[in-house]
């Protein structure tokens, strides 16, 4: 059909805006693509919250599914089976400062230079050129919080406010650092040392101090001496809390638990008291439990899909680098991320948890320092069994110098260069014996360190030069690091102390100030 001018002008024009509008509807179509396409990518690479609930003092086989003689950790068990459990996890150490400092900075105490416990009247704590995995993951835009047992200095910048947590709640340092009204099993109550036995030593340790055990929250002191047996409900109030509030905010939040069980005193509440006709470390067990179970619940009902819980223990004996001393559970959960019913022989520690969590905040781990610690988010996740190939446990107060490298693990051989020294619950002490050639077990034949390998086997001498070179290259790796070196030192006056009045420094459940002198700091670098 032809077409004079005008209907031809008319036709081109007609053309064109059909062209004109197929275009733009291929271009709508197309951004709104990219839209969900970004949207999509934003809403999968949301940053995943954490909690991590470390327990003292727990041992391997406290747990149900790792010993099946136990019954009194139903929930964890449960945890386990829905998550990932880990049979040949460590602490970096075996007593509690050195532990939770290499939690918080994925470094060994070589490394970060808290190599044993601070006391209620310590100066400094952890050095504050130290960074923390708090202070990491709040420059992220995490909301950051600690509950329970610091005992990383509460003097000055080294309270947990100071250190990357926006809120704390919970005791400066260990649960018999002090004396209670109601002290549970083994301690006596206020005054914690009597006034004949001042310049004694008191049963099964030293009389550290006769103030009460302070509870504190942020910079106050809520109470002191604080109510042990009611100490874990209000954890899990806490905990609670702070999870509903960060999960309506919609910030991504890592919550730090920190638990007084497995430690002595061993005070539960009466609802746990007569849970076990066993004795009190039963019914501790069952309270701890009980408390996992609530935090796991309200992570369910909030926040379930973007949360990744990590249960593990500081240590579980004291002092010593024998297996008991280090080896604890751990367990893994993340539902649709962290695959259900899984049992991992992968060889990780306690230091992994800084790295593995900065990475899958997408953040980046501090510069000009070496970590200890590997990135096992790939473990996590069941897309690999590689964990560490060496180890390294240092002295926690037993023979020796305080932090020295004196174990080593290398894949499934352990090498001792010391061993005795550690004190035992009766007050005695082990005998010190320095071993020349180490003493090595395959603990893949002997993992509970009988029967060491003879000296002369084929065995013995073929992998006594990889660990003495395992060794060298830690040492080196540490002399030409970045390392801190903690304050020790000690003044009464730094003690926490809400009532200088009272003998104890007693006083009623309240929100006393706690004032931490600043001056006496370091800036961090």
């Amino acid at each position: 059909m032809c077409c004079s001018r005008a209907e031809g002008l008319y036709c081109k024009m007609q053309g064109f805006f059909w062209q004109l509008l197929l275009l733009i509807t291929v271009f709508t179509g197309f951004f709104l693509c990219l839209s969900n396409y970004f949207k999509g990518k934003a809403a999968g690479s949301k940053k995943p919250s954490f909690v991590v609930i470390l327990a003292d003092d727990i041992g391997w086989g406290d747990l149900g599914v790792n010993w099946g003689e136990s019954e009194d950790t139903p929930h964890l068990d449960k945890m386990a089976q829905e998550g990932m459990r880990f049979v040949d996890f460590h602490a970096a150490a075996s007593t509690c400062s050195p532990s939770r400092a290499a939690l918080l900075t994925g470094r060994l105490g070589l490394r970060n230079g808290v190599t044993h416990n601070f006391a209620v009247s310590s100066i400094g704590g952890l050095p504050l050129n130290e960074t923390t995995l708090a202070e990491v993951l709040k420059g992220a835009g995490y909301r950051t919080g600690m509950i329970g047992k610091w005992h990383l200095g509460h003097h000055g910048f080294h309270h947990p406010n100071f250190r990357g947590f926006d809120d704390y709640f919970g005791i400066p340092y260990s649960n018999d650092m002090g004396c209670t009204d109601t002290p549970g099993f083994n301690l006596p109550p206020c005054p914690s040392c009597p006034q004949h036995l001042k310049s004694a030593s008191c049963h099964r340790r030293d009389c550290y101090t006769e103030i009460a055990l302070p509870l504190l929250q942020n910079l106050s002191i809520a109470e002191q001496p604080v109510n042990l047996t009611s100490l874990t409900q209000r954890y899990t109030e806490k905990a609670v809390e702070f999870i509903q509030h960060a999960s309506e905010s919609g910030q991504p939040f890592f919550l730090y638990i920190a638990l007084a069980h497995m430690h002595v005193p061993l005070s539960v509440h009466q609802d746990h008291g007569n849970l076990s006709s066993k004795g009190p470390y039963k019914s501790a067990l069952r309270e701890m439990d009980d408390l996992v179970s609530r935090i796991k619940d309200k992570v369910d009902n909030t926040a379930r899909e973007s949360t990744i819980i990590w249960f593990t223990g500081g240590s579980s004996a004291k002092q010593t680098t024998w297996e008991g001393g280090h080896r604890v559970p751990a367990i893994v959960y993340w539902p649709g991320r962290v695959p259900a019913n899984v049992t991992s022989p992968a060889l990780l520690s306690i230091l992994d948890i800084f790295p593995t969590l900065v990475f899958l905040a997408n953040a980046s781990l501090p510069s000009n320092r070496h970590f200890d610690g590997l990135d096992v988010s790939q473990v996590i996740f069941g897309n690999s069994l590689e964990g560490h190939k060496t180890l390294f446990h240092p002295n926690s107060g037993a023979a020796g110098k305080y932090g020295v490298i004196q174990t080593v693990r290398l894949e499934q051989y352990k090498a001792f260069y010391v061993t005795g020294g550690a004190k035992a619950c009766d007050g005695g002490l082990g005998p010190e014996v320095h071993h020349d050639p180490p003493l090595i077990f395959n603990l893949d034949q002997s993992v509970q360190e009988k029967v060491p390998l003879d000296c002369s086997a084929a065995e013995y001498r073929n992998v006594l030069p990889k660990i003495e070179r395992t060794l060298t290259a830690i040492f080196q790796d540490i002399a030409t690091d970045n390392v801190s070196s903690a304050d020790y030192a000690q003044d009464p006056s730094v003690t926490p102390c809400c009532n200088p009045q009272h003998s104890v420094c007693r006083c009623e459940p309240s929100n006393k100030p706690f004032t931490a002198q600043l001056e006496h700091t370091r800036v961090r670098l």
